[in-house]
């Protein structure tokens, strides 16, 4: 319980007043499903009734139960006033002033650093957007969709049209991927309410997807990047085992769904033409129409309708289907590797609740910066960078790199920067060391 002869019993929810002080050790008891807790700026918060109604939804916010949320509290945040206001009424107490800022293995001097180095970028406007940037992406992408339908329009529907359209399809369609996340990040305008209008229109009308669907996946991702059970991008449905540590839980306990010392092989017949044309496409929907989510489910709409109004004509309505799931499937291929690239080689553990810095560097690596892998990948190749400020345009991720480079060596954590090729094949490495060890387990412990 807390300490300083205060009383501790916590308030009433919504009262808004703090009744007590607490140690870490008691904040950390309420990280349960229905009971959780969690501090910002040594103020401790009862989130528990309100989790549901978390804007980015219940899952990224609980992830935080039971520890220090002050770092993700500010990297996700643009106006933290405002922010403020949702959790003023959820207050119930402070850290005993014994207590350090920071829980259990979070390291305090990196925090700091970390704290000094975010302050800079906000001063030096690297928080600020480039509009004339994003209008030009977003010309592009719809110059790219034009063309592909004007070419089978006037030169008519044979494969080598076909072909060249489902090229021209499938790199709008990325690009506005990776348009769709910068709106979603809240990097573009300064208004929220602005990246989510057209957060929608990108996901929705260009893409045929779900805002919040994207919204409540992606934020966890990055509130704990390659965490189990809290990182909906390394949950593989048992598909494959992932880093060092679960293959040999599965190996041990005599786990063996799929042949896992063949993962790194029967990895390109399932998640480069698999991942976005059937396992997203089913689950957007899915989600769509079960949360009853008719604004995103409208949004989506606007895209087939208009897809089908353009290319029924031309194809007909099953070679229309198919020239869709083809665009898919080539985008899907595009998709993987650029994302898991940058994820799946690195550490991939359970939760050790570690500071915001430590935690991001040892889940991500970049690609070498150049204008074309900057294209390719939406400036993902600077992943190091968005994740450790996921508001920052894009555009100057490459300008606070040499801060973030100098502020690793400083604390002695490793800043991994590869080419593109590279990046691709350690994919492969990493599946087929984690199969290794799994079949070592599996056969010897």
């Amino acid at each position: 319980m807390g300490g300083g002869g205060q009383q501790t019993e916590p308030a009433e929810p919504g009262s808004g007043k703090a009744a007590g002080v607490y140690t870490w050790e008691e904040v950390q008891k309420h990280r349960s499903r229905n009971d959780q807790w969690l501090v910002v700026n040594r103020q401790v918060y009862d989130i528990s009734q309100w989790v549901k109604r978390h804007p980015g939804g219940s899952r990224v916010i609980g992830h935080y139960a039971g520890e220090d949320a002050t770092e993700v509290f500010a990297a996700f945040h643009p106006d933290q006033k405002f922010a403020q206001k949702f959790l003023k009424p959820l207050l119930i107490g402070d850290l005993v002033a014994t207590e350090p800022n920071q829980d259990a293995n979070k390291n305090a001097e990196i925090i700091q650093d970390f704290d000094h180095l975010r302050e800079q970028t906000e001063n030096r406007g690297l928080f600020q957007a480039q509009p004339l940037f994003f209008c030009l992406h977003l010309g592009h992408i719809l110059v790219l969709e034009a063309v592909a339908w004007l070419m089978v329009s006037y030169w008519g529907t044979s494969w080598t049209m076909t072909l060249l359209c489902s090229v021209l399809l499938a790199t709008a369609q990325s690009q506005a991927g990776w348009l769709q996340h910068d709106f979603g990040h809240l990097s573009v305008f300064k208004k929220s309410k602005w990246n989510h209008l057209v957060h929608k229109f990108i996901i929705g009308h260009l893409k045929g997807a779900s805002a919040n669907w994207w919204n409540h996946r992606h934020f966890q991702h990055h509130a704990k990047p390659n965490i189990f059970k809290k990182d909906p991008d390394i949950n593989m449905m048992d598909i494959f085992v992932l880093g060092n540590t679960q293959p040999v839980e599965y190996g041990i306990k005599k786990i063996k769904h799929y042949p896992y010392n063949y993962q790194h092989q029967y990895f390109f017949l399932v998640a480069p033409p698999l991942l976005i044309p059937v396992f997203y496409n089913y689950n957007i929907m899915k989600t769509m129409i079960t949360r009853r989510d008719w604004v995103d489910l409208a949004w989506a709409s606007t895209y087939y309708i208009r897809y089908f109004y353009c290319y029924v004509p031309l194809y007909g309505v099953f070679g229309s289907l198919a020239l869709m799931m083809f665009v898919r499937f080539l985008e899907s291929h595009w998709f993987v590797w650029v994302t898991q690239m940058s994820h799946l080689p690195m550490e991939i553990d359970h939760e050790r609740r570690q500071d915001w810095l430590t935690m991001q560097l040892q889940a991500t690596c970049n690609i070498e910066q150049s204008f074309f892998n900057d294209w390719f990948s939406g400036h993902l190749n600077f992943q190091i960078e968005h994740h450790l400020f996921p508001r920052m345009p894009r555009h100057n991720y490459q300008l606070v790199a040499p801060q973030v480079r100098q502020l690793c060596e400083k604390h002695g954590i490793p800043y991994e920067t590869k080419t593109l090729w590279r990046g691709m094949v350690d994919v492969f490495r990493s599946l087929k060391t984690s199969g290794e060890l799994w079949l070592d387990a599996y056969l010897h412990k």
